[in-house]
């Protein structure tokens, strides 16, 4: 796959307004699991390779383990997610795909449990932001970082 363009280079100051708004949002007290579980969660329903790939390695950094990353697609089914990460996951899914869910209730009540105002308010941002990248990435084909394997 070839690259589109540069968007950081085509639109710099846009592209600096969106990352203050994710420095914002990391700084808001969320937890960086569940942010980067999120991120992680829109990117994969959202089918961007580029955002799976940097939201996974930065998940590793900040001590996820590869079990919850690989079972995240399936979250619903594993034990391993606490009610708030299953709330965020919910409601994360709920506005990546808006335009079928109409954000149910039963996500908001879900949601509104585990989260204060604030809390609730950051993470709806967060989503926003993650699906705004997963877009700008794909639709510039944006390609993530091949690592290559020697062979021993």
């Amino acid at each position: 796959m070839k690259p589109r363009m540069n968007f950081y280079q085509a639109a710099p100051e846009t592209i600096k307004a969106l990352v203050a708004v994710e420095s914002q949002i990391s700084a808001s007290g969320l937890e960086q699991s569940l942010i980067e579980l999120v991120k992680t969660r829109a990117s994969q329903i959202n089918g961007c390779a580029y955002c799976i790939n940097m939201h996974t390695d930065d998940a590793r950094k900040h001590g996820e383990s590869e079990q919850r990353l690989y079972l995240l697609n399936a979250w619903r089914e594993s034990p391993l997610y606490s009610e708030r990460e299953r709330a965020a996951l919910a409601w994360t899914e709920a506005l990546t795909l808006v335009a079928e869910t109409h954000a149910p209730d039963a996500d908001y009540e879900a949601v509104q449990a585990e989260f204060s105002d604030t809390e609730l308010a950051n993470l709806t941002m967060l989503i926003g932001t993650i699906n705004a990248w997963n877009r700008i990435a794909i639709g510039f084909r944006a390609v993530h970082p091949v690592k290559v394997k020697v062979a021993a």
